[in-house]
């Protein structure tokens, strides 16, 4: 598109995080303006570095107003430049935000030939916003393009996602992510591949593993997988409720503690069916996942599953999560579907 000076109005970068998405979307902004392009950046001429700038700008202000005490105010004086990042100032995209791009999506730019707009995490805009970013879409001005990055296209309405041209971003490859990995001097080869198989195809996943922290959070699973797995004895009703408090001890990790209580129970379905286990992620406990698995039985799995769906659905809410975990164990470590 570029080489042949085809770029749309509107792109929509989508995929799995942490795969260079937003990181296209910058390359390609500076290529539509690069003075040696246009297939792509020289990243020296003064155009190059005057676009290198204005991001960065960008990125500071972003980083000012969400330092910002008053909420409210963070949407207040917006400027933009021709090359702008446009991310959520709060749990969203502002209105105001939405606003000042289209108002100045329609003005001449002030240095380049075009203005590119990146709206990394498009899916947050505000809905008070969206009939804005919608309308700006349908009629986007000749000289301005925007480069809409979200992980999911299909948190955005149908008609935003029918006016853009759609970029798909697929997970890297596991050989690609341990040959980053392998630089890292601080984890073992075992660490590697497991960080590996955790980051799912994310590069920046894998490059920001953190084996401690990461067996850490894991660890309470590991008790309370044990203690509601028990087949030939009773359960260890002392570690079961050892291991829920600690999994529900801080409630700014839960989503991270329960992303992990998922991989294990996708490895617990891998071992129970059969699965290869090149699929499995944390293959340095396959002996573990065996027992437990047998112990569960599907039903038990399935059982699992459930209870992790409720907590999820529940972590935005001020309830209690610890007796959510304790009933679940309870009922896996009474027989419910266990060893079935």
């Amino acid at each position: 598109m570029l080489a042949g000076g085809r770029v749309r109005g509107s792109l929509l970068f989508t995929g799995p995080e942490g795969v260079g998405k937003k990181t296209l979307a910058w390359m390609v902004a500076k290529a539509l303006v690069c003075k040696n392009g246009p297939s792509d950046f020289c990243g020296a001429c003064p155009t190059c570095r005057r676009a290198e700038e204005m991001l960065n700008a960008g990125r500071e202000d972003l980083a000012l107003r969400r330092g910002m005490k008053d909420a409210a105010r963070r949407g207040e004086g917006l400027i933009y430049f021709d090359l702008q990042l446009i991310e959520p100032l709060t749990r969203y995209i502002l209105t105001e935000q939405v606003r000042q791009m289209r108002s100045v999506a329609y003005t001449r730019p002030f240095e380049f030939a075009h203005r590119v707009f990146i709206l990394d995490e498009a899916q947050s805009v505000h809905w008070q916003a969206v009939d804005l970013l919608l309308k700006v879409l349908e009629e986007p001005p000749d000289t301005s393009i925007f480069i809409l990055v979200t992980p999911n296209a299909y948190e955005l309405r149908p008609t935003i996602r029918s006016r853009c041209v759609r970029v798909p971003f697929q997970p890297v490859e596991q050989a690609l992510l341990l040959a980053v990995l392998a630089k890292d001097k601080h984890l073992t080869k075992a660490q590697q591949a497991l960080a590996a198989r955790v980051a799912a195809g994310s590069v920046a996943k894998a490059k920001t593993f953190d084996w401690g922290e990461y067996e850490k959070k894991r660890k309470p699973w590991l008790g309370f997988l044990e203690a509601v797995s028990r087949q030939a004895s009773a359960p260890d009703w002392r570690l079961l409720f050892d291991s829920t408090r600690a999994l529900a001890e801080n409630r700014d990790d839960l989503e991270a503690t329960l992303t992990i209580g998922y991989s294990l129970l996708r490895d617990l379905l891998y071992v129970r069916t059969g699965g290869s286990q090149e699929e499995i992620v944390n293959l340095d406990l396959l002996p573990n996942l065996q027992g437990w698995a047998a112990g569960l039985g599907l039903p038990g799995i399935e059982q699992m599953k459930v209870g992790l769906d409720q907590a999820y659905r529940l972590q935005v809410r001020n309830v209690n999560q610890q007796l959510g975990f304790e009933t679940l164990g309870i009922d896996l470590a009474t027989g419910t579907g266990a060893g079935t």
